[in-house]
């Protein structure tokens, strides 16, 4: 009896995060169905779902007016080098407070959290100002440096984490044989902590690939990301739901791909730590 309760236990649970998979993957498939429909198929009352003339005009169009690569370059530049700096900073931040901690450490941890909470639209003004007058305006630096500062909370926080699961005798040991601060970083810490640091790299790469908010109000034309890429297909004319649909495919699709292939990497440092 025991054994029947718990294979319909297994299925249950397999048959409800299916379900749960399913719906969180319905607006991303649509979004794919209606890229390959004409706009009048895209509007259809009531919504087409397969049985539709397939074309790939919007591509089509979408790649004859705009000029896809700069913004998949900007957007690559963008996410990878704020990320990049970001780690670069996180690392030895939390170093120091998972191994050198001290007694407002927990107090200024949760206070580098509580920013992820101010409303974006809040510091904007100042920022924009900020930007006008050191000529960050419109430029993958300034973007670069944004995106940074509202993941770095995150960043040290997945990073803190990590390091706290590792013993702090390896690193006591490491002294005893002489190494300094920056081998005790670069030659101990940090390889036994890759999993760890290669799914917050992987995380905050996304983070900042699907950032709008800034991308759209600190970018006009020379430094807009992929996100700019699908704004523009929002004009006073109307939306075009089928053009929009293609045009955020190809602004997802190269992150669906490196979060595809790297799953297993991701999975893998988020539970690292998690198993004893």
């Amino acid at each position: 009896m025991s054994r029947t309760v718990t294979s319909q236990r297994k299925l249950f649970n397999t048959l409800f995060a299916w379900g749960v998979g399913l719906l969180i993957f319905f607006p991303i498939l649509w979004t794919i169905l209606t890229s390959f429909k004409t706009e009048a198929q895209a509007i259809n009352d009531p919504p087409i779902f397969f049985m539709f003339d397939w074309t790939l005009e919007n591509y089509s169009v979408v790649l004859e007016r705009s000029n896809y690569m700069r913004f998949l370059w900007n957007s690559i530049i963008i996410a990878g080098g704020s990320t990049l700096l970001g780690v670069a900073i996180a690392i030895p931040a939390a170093w120091s407070m998972a191994f050198a901690p001290s007694k407002s450490t927990k107090n200024i941890l949760m206070w580098m959290l509580s920013t992820k909470m101010l409303p974006a639209v809040g510091v904007l003004y100042p920022i924009y100002l900020i930007f006008i007058k050191m000529g960050l305006l419109d430029t993958k630096t300034g973007l670069v440096i944004v995106l940074m500062l509202i993941n770095l909370p995150i960043i040290i926080w997945m990073l803190y984490t990590y390091f706290k699961e590792i013993p702090k005798e390896i690193l006591e040991a490491a002294r005893m044989d002489g190494a300094n601060l920056k081998d005790e970083i670069i030659r101990v810490l940090m390889p036994m902590a890759i999993p760890g640091i290669a799914s917050t790299i992987l995380l905050n790469v996304i983070l900042a690939w699907n950032e709008a908010f800034w991308t759209l109000n600190l970018t006009a034309a020379k430094a807009a990301p992929l996100t700019a890429f699908i704004a523009s297909y929002s004009s006073p004319e109307g939306l075009f739901y089928a053009k929009l649909s293609a045009a955020s495919t190809m602004a997802i699709a190269p992150i669906l791909i490196l979060g595809w292939f790297s799953q297993k990497q991701l999975v893998r440092g988020l539970t690292f730590g998690a198993v004893k």
